[in-house]
C-alpha cells in the first residue's frame, strides 16, 4: 500500500479510472457481439440496425482512448463485411 499522500491519491484515481474503462470496454464488446449474433441468425435488418448503433460506440471508445484507432477500423470493417454478406 502506498505511504505517500500523492501515491494514495493516485491509487484511488487509478482504481476509479480502471472501473470506468472496464465498463466502457464492456459496452464496446456488447455492441460488437449484438452485430455478430444478428448476423449469425441471418437477420439482415437486425444486423444492419445493430451495426449502425455499434459504429458510433466504437468511434467513441477511440476518442476516450479505450482502443486504438486501427483496432476500431478493423472492427468496423469486419462487422461491415459480415453484414454485407447477408
Amino acid at each position: 500500500m502506498a505511504n505517500i499522500a500523492s501515491a494514495r491519491k493516485r491509487a484511488r484515481q487509478s482504481e476509479k479510472s480502471r472501473q470506468a474503462n472496464a465498463s466502457k470496454r464492456s459496452l464496446l464488446r456488447s455492441s460488437i457481439r449484438k452485430v455478430i449474433d444478428a448476423a449469425n441468425n441471418k437477420d439482415k435488418d437486425a444486423a444492419t440496425a445493430a451495426l449502425q448503433k455499434a459504429v458510433p460506440v466504437i468511434d467513441r471508445m477511440v476518442n476516450k482512448g479505450i482502443i486504438h484507432r486501427n483496432k476500431a477500423a478493423r472492427h468496423k470493417q469486419q462487422l461491415n463485411n459480415l453484414v454485407r454478406e447477408l
